[in-house]
């Protein structure tokens, strides 16, 4: 089954997780999405399952954005959290991440919600649940996606140094526990949701400000957003 393009881990991310998809978890995880992918319209397609890794190569990253799962409706997900196709209209919780950008790097809004350009920078762009059916939200969660990906979260603490993790919203800040706080950077907020930015949650945060500080801080170079 690992022919599947569904399954197919990008080459510079095997020796850190293939391991993984030899355990029954991941085995019992790939019979249930291929046969969600089969019988029902589920998101994103196939071959960007993995666009998030495909994008960022293991040695390039520098920075983790952990969104929950895809999004779920016709044409938007594409494989990176919180991003969305070309020509696809923006979702509130992107919406409000180019608005922070805005007032905290003077960036202007932006026409595409294609984050591909982050990845390709270093950024990884990673939903903890890698697929959805079509309009059920969270309907692929629970079925082995979150395991797989907290072990990656936890290889990437424990093999790699100075990476800055963006925990936006109660569910990514409880990844802090896989992260080794002595070898990596926490910035943490409210979800740019509208329920939590309306409540004073996320905005003003400058986490993208604030990434690039450590990033020059460190020798690196700076994310251009």
């Amino acid at each position: 089954m690992r022919s599947d393009p569904i399954f197919t881990i990008p080459k510079s991310w095997q020796s850190l997780i293939l391991p993984e998809l030899d355990k029954p978890y991941f085995k019992n995880l790939q019979s249930y999405v291929t046969q969600e992918y089969s019988q029902h319209q589920c998101y994103p397609k196939k071959a960007d399952v993995f666009a998030a890794l495909q994008h960022c190569p293991l040695e390039e990253t520098k920075v983790v954005i952990i969104g929950q799962d895809p999004y779920h409706g016709p044409k938007q997900a594409n494989g990176l959290c919180f991003s969305v196709n070309e020509g696809v209209s923006h979702p509130p919780s992107l919406t409000n991440i180019f608005k922070e950008l805005e007032s905290d790097i003077k960036k202007a809004y932006p026409s595409s919600g294609n984050l591909k350009p982050w990845a390709e920078q270093g950024v990884l762009l990673l939903n903890a649940t890698l697929t959805v059916r079509a309009n059920q939200a969270g309907s692929h969660q629970k079925q082995g996606w979150e395991t797989f990906t907290d072990t990656l979260i936890q290889k990437l603490s424990q093999e790699q140094q100075n990476l800055i993790f963006l925990l936006w919203g109660g569910f990514a800040k409880k990844k802090s526990r896989l992260i080794n706080v002595n070898k990596h950077h926490i910035l943490s907020s409210g979800h740019p949701s509208p329920l939590s930015a309306n409540r004073g949650y996320w905005f003003g945060n400058r986490h993208f400000s604030s990434t690039n500080k450590i990033l020059s801080d460190n020798g690196k170079s700076p994310i251009l957003w």
